[in-house]
């Protein structure tokens, strides 16, 4: 599947497909996780406060998802009720962060095994609500309201474990995986589709200002604990291997892994990727082709 395609669960709608609008594909979602909702509900009922709370009494994704975030990030300083309002007044206003939320809600169901429902994913998945936070902390440093941003990220960062600056820019049907100890940096960008697991750094060399983080492709996977430093590009639908470091760029469709990370196949003939990593998940494809590789 090319990059930038977003595929879904259900047979009866994808973003591809353009009969559906993102309005009507959102509806879906939507109703999609009030129904997973009420069955867990009654199949639980200790937790039918708590679903009844967060989902089953809002009328739409973006109220459920402002609830919640609200709710995680709250202190005694930075009110729930505060957040709430922030969130909701930012999503309603900006029909692309809920057509990006659709996006990675989507990523999580298809992408993680370990994903039942797409409620599951909406109300226990924290590198989801982190990456949603994360949209609206960007968003606000776009409109140079970059205390409230900062402020926003340093919540993100302590509630999630996940530390992004606001500055950062990242596309749809994102996958942070478990996503503990991810950090991206100020100048940072990340394309659509691409899946990202945890203890991954984004980082600068520490010898360069103004444009000096890493700019990520579409399609691409990189593997736990891997580490890209500097103003570098990782192409469309490439692969970094677990515990890579990657100084270099890396052309599209591409593996690197190592410390330092080398191509898979060498420079001059690289091996290349036939599926779209940052969808398949395939992380270990590339072991055979380069027997140097331990993990």
């Amino acid at each position: 599947m090319p990059a930038g395609e977003i595929r879904c669960p259900s047979p009866a709608r994808t973003p591809a497909n353009n009969s559906y609008t993102a309005d009507e594909d959102e509806a879906w979602v939507w109703s999609q996780i009030k129904a997973e909702a009420r069955r867990d509900a009654e199949s639980e009922p200790a937790l039918a406060s708590y679903l009844y709370s967060t989902i089953l009494s809002h009328s739409s994704l973006e109220r459920s998802l402002s609830f919640h975030l609200g709710n995680k990030l709250c202190s005694s300083t930075l009110l729930s009720t505060l957040l709430y309002d922030l969130f909701l007044n930012t999503f309603s206003s900006d029909p692309s962060l809920r057509a990006a939320a659709v996006a990675d809600l989507r990523a999580f169901r298809v992408r993680d095994p370990a994903c039942r429902s797409f409620s599951h994913c909406l109300l226990n998945y924290k590198g989801f609500l982190a990456c949603q936070a994360h949209r609206v902390a960007h968003k606000l440093w776009s409109q140079s309201r970059r205390p409230l941003a900062l402020a926003l990220h340093s919540r993100i960062a302590d509630v999630f474990a996940i530390d992004i600056h606001p500055a950062a820019r990242i596309g749809n049907g994102i996958m942070f995986d478990h996503a503990t100890g991810v950090v991206i940096g100020e100048t940072a960008v990340i394309g659509n589709n691409v899946s990202i697991l945890h203890h991954v750094t984004l980082g600068g060399t520490g010898k360069a200002s103004g444009d000096r983080h890493p700019k990520i492709g579409d399609g691409v996977l990189i593997g736990a604990g891997a580490t890209i430093l500097g103003n570098v590009k990782i192409g469309e639908g490439a692969k970094i291997g677990a515990g890579s470091v990657v100084l270099i760029d890396v052309p599209p469709r591409t593996t690197a892994v190592g410390n330092p990370a080398r191509l898979v196949g060498g420079k001059e003939k690289p091996a290349k990727n036939e599926e779209c990593p940052g969808e398949s998940m395939d992380h270990t494809s590339f072991i055979s082709e380069w027997s140097d590789y331990i993990i």
